[in-house]
């Protein structure tokens, strides 16, 4: 009802049933019930209508780090876990006492000598030699080459049949000129020909050829199983009477560097020029004036133990 110029006048019903529904739809627009437009997804959504922004991937990864959920995922190592196994140096079967070392001299206090004799050249003298330790019952230590032994196996036999023996190489070179493996190669081609012909192994007991050596040859030998051993004394013997050498003046060197362990130096060869062998003819005198000293006699196991 309403007035119209003081007149009140009935509202028509439709009228305002139209005004209620007009009224009802304007609220449910201001509730957000009229659907929306979707936004875009931000940096580190799951939505797929944008890429999202990422630092750099680890490479040793093998796919590309997931999204979404904080935890960082645990990381592949890039190479294998295993440990590995510690490099070892190689076993010589050298006691390490002895390694490292040419041997001047037999350490010990006691008053021993060891007469040792290199056989590279020629036999004159093998029998001499042999035959004055066999009448005063003395042992003596040999070095042969392999290339001797196969000119003279009877006699490597011979010698190796009472007396301790080494290895002095098979060709008798410089080692200081050599390579590791020629170095090798000239150990086990003269044990192999040794052994064949005298029937015993020369190992462990080895003399660089002329003496000639170093820290690393040394090092080398002892890899391969041998112990160089070289002289308190060389006689000067296989100079000859040509070199201005006499028996008298051998055995005086021999005296002159006496000492307890003293290692001699000899040769059964004989000299090239003059084809004297004075260490032979020395050899029975060198004898008496060392006992005469108190001196007993040794092998070079004596060394090696």
């Amino acid at each position: 009802m309403r007035k119209v110029g003081g007149a009140a006048v009935a509202r028509p019903r439709g009228a305002a049933l139209g005004a209620v529904l007009a009224c009802l739809a304007l609220f449910l627009t201001s509730c957000g019930d009229t659907p929306t437009t979707e936004p875009a997804p931000t940096p580190g959504s799951t939505g797929t209508t944008a890429t999202a922004t990422r630092g750099p991937i680890a490479t040793d990864s093998p796919t590309a780090a997931p999204t979404g959920p904080t935890t960082t995922p645990s990381r592949r190592p890039s190479t294998p876990t295993t440990t590995p196994k510690p490099t070892t140096a190689p076993t010589s079967g050298v006691p390490s006492r002895l390694a490292g070392t040419d041997w001047e001299r037999i350490p010990t206090t006691r008053k021993v000598v060891a007469l040792t004799f290199d056989a590279g050249s020629d036999r004159a003298a093998v029998q001499s030699v042999l035959a004055t330790l066999r009448r005063e019952g003395v042992r003596a230590t040999f070095f042969m080459t392999g290339a001797w032994a196969d000119r003279y196996p009877g006699t490597a036999a011979e010698i190796a049949a009472r007396h301790r023996i080494g290895n002095h190489s098979q060709t008798h070179p410089h080692f200081t000129q050599l390579s590791d493996a020629r170095i090798r190669s000239e150990l086990s081609q003269a044990a192999q020909r040794i052994r064949q012909a005298s029937g015993h192994d020369p190992a462990p007991l080895f003399r660089f050829p002329f003496g000639d050596r170093d820290a690393h040859r040394i090092r080398v030998v002892n890899d391969s199983g041998y112990v160089p051993v070289r002289w308190t004394v060389d006689t000067l013997g296989w100079k000859g009477t040509s070199g201005g050498m006499t028996a008298d003046r051998v055995v005086q060197r021999v005296m002159a560097g006496l000492r307890p362990g003293e290692i001699v130096l000899m040769h059964v060869g004989s000299n090239p020029d003059d084809h004297s062998t004075l260490d032979a003819d020395a050899l029975p005198a060198m004898i008496g004036r060392l006992r005469g000293a108190g001196y007993t006699f040794v092998t070079l196991d004596a060394l090696i133990g």
